[in-house]
Parts: structure tokens; C-alpha cells; sequence
């Protein structure tokens, strides 16, 4: 498959691009693990095309203590923390690192209940799960989502990212079973980049996503196949 340098028109295309890699898990009923809330349009698409199911896995990056903007790491719904190997937990101020986690999972337990308020989390025990994102940069976040769902059980835990840095897969490989990844670039700087168009998702257009799949799957929607 030919992958221009520039990257993708946007996420529906890298998506497409990402089921072609993903035909061996058509048809097994895979679950698509999408880290909101840009990775949540394109596990719509993969979940779709490989006949599968679509759920989000929650983890928030943590800012730095002042200076929110740079991720020293990521923490998981359960509070569970994976931090940046450059950083040093001695150096970070106790009590604001501990409020910087709290505020994470108050923005995640309020997405939880405002995505699907009348469904729980579907169990990734036993399942082929794929967890998605729109684009790995340190790795921190793929990884905490990766050991949040490897407590669950499945059966087989694939990470699914269109581009990424090479040192990060490198990172993110001992957490899956399997790594699959169109683009690996060593000059990379944001995800952005990689896409011509990368319009931001809210939290409304996720909540339709979720909602309009558990449908489709509760009806049997043929065009799940597809």
C-alpha cells in the first residue's frame, strides 16, 4: 500500500486505510477500543467495515504541574498512571500532581456518563480487541489505554494507529500483541501534521457515534458487514 509522505485527507481516509491492514479480524466480531476524541469517528468505520463492535476506552493525558499543556504521562479510568520515561515523579509537586489526576478523572467519569448514560462499558474479556487512536506522538496514552484493557482479559489486544514516531511503537510493542501501524516517520511533531484535515471532534459527535453503533448493533445493521 502506497502512503503519500504528507499522510492522510483526514481521519475517514486513514481509517479506510487501516481496515485493509485489519481484514484478518473481519468477521470475528472484534471489539474497536477508540481513545476520544479523535480516534472515535475512524473505530466507527472500523468497527463497521470488519463486522465488529465500538466502545471508547478512556485515558486522559496529566499535565505538568504548571504547565498543563506538556504530558508528563496518562492515567485510565480506574486511576491507573503511566508516566513518560524522561520523567522524574521526585521532581513533580506531590499535591498538584495528585490534583492534576483527580481532574482527569472527573473529566473522564463526566464523558463516561454523558456518552453512553444508559449502557456500561462493554468487557473486553475474552475478545480480539483493537484499541484505536488518531495518532501515537509519546506513547503514554496508547499505553495507558493498552494496560487498562490487558486487565480485562482478551483474547488478543492489537494496537491500531495510522503514524507514529518509531521510537514510541517501540515504546507501545510490549503492551499489544500486535502492532499495526501505516506510517512510521522519525521527524514527527504532532499528530496534525500527518492529516490535511484534522477538524476537531467534540464530545456531541462522539456521543452520536456511540449511540448510533450500539443501535446498529442492537438491530443487526447489515451495513456492519460491509
Amino acid at each position: 500500500m502506497h502512503i503519500p509522505i504528507q499522510g492522510f485527507a483526514d481521519r475517514a481516509d486513514a481509517a479506510e486505510q487501516l481496515v485493509d491492514c485489519l481484514q484478518a479480524y473481519r468477521g470475528r466480531n472484534p471489539l474497536v477500543l477508540a481513545i476520544p476524541r479523535g480516534a472515535v469517528p475512524m473505530g466507527r468505520i472500523i468497527a463497521e467495515r470488519l463486522g465488529g463492535e465500538l466502545d471508547v476506552v478512556l485515558v486522559r493525558k496529566l499535565g505538568a504541574p504548571g504547565n498543563p499543556e506538556y504530558a508528563i504521562g496518562a492515567i485510565d479510568e480506574a486511576g491507573n498512571t503511566t508516566m513518560n520515561p524522561e520523567v522524574d515523579v521526585s521532581d513533580l509537586d506531590a499535591a498538584s500532581f495528585a490534583a492534576e489526576q483527580r481532574r482527569q478523572m472527573e473529566v473522564m467519569r463526566k464523558r463516561r456518563s454523558s456518552y453512553m448514560p444508559n449502557r456500561p462499558a462493554i468487557s473486553a474479556q475474552g475478545r480480539i480487541v483493537l484499541v484505536v487512536d488518531d495518532g501515537i506522538a509519546t506513547g503514554s496514552t496508547m499505553i495507558a489505554a493498552l494496560k487498562a484493557v490487558r486487565l480485562q482479559n482478551p483474547e488478543t489486544l492489537i494496537c491500531v494507529s495510522p503514524v507514529a514516531p518509531p521510537e514510541s511503537l517501540n515504546a507501545v510493542a510490549p503492551f499489544a500483541d500486535a502492532v499495526v501501524c501505516l506510517l512510521t516517520v522519525a521527524d514527527f511533531r504532532a499528530v496534525s501534521q500527518f492529516y490535511r484535515n484534522f477538524a476537531a471532534v467534540d464530545d456531541t459527535e462522539v456521543a452520536a457515534i456511540l449511540q448510533q453503533s450500539a443501535r446498529a448493533a442492537q438491530a443487526g445493521d447489515p451495513a456492519r458487514k460491509l
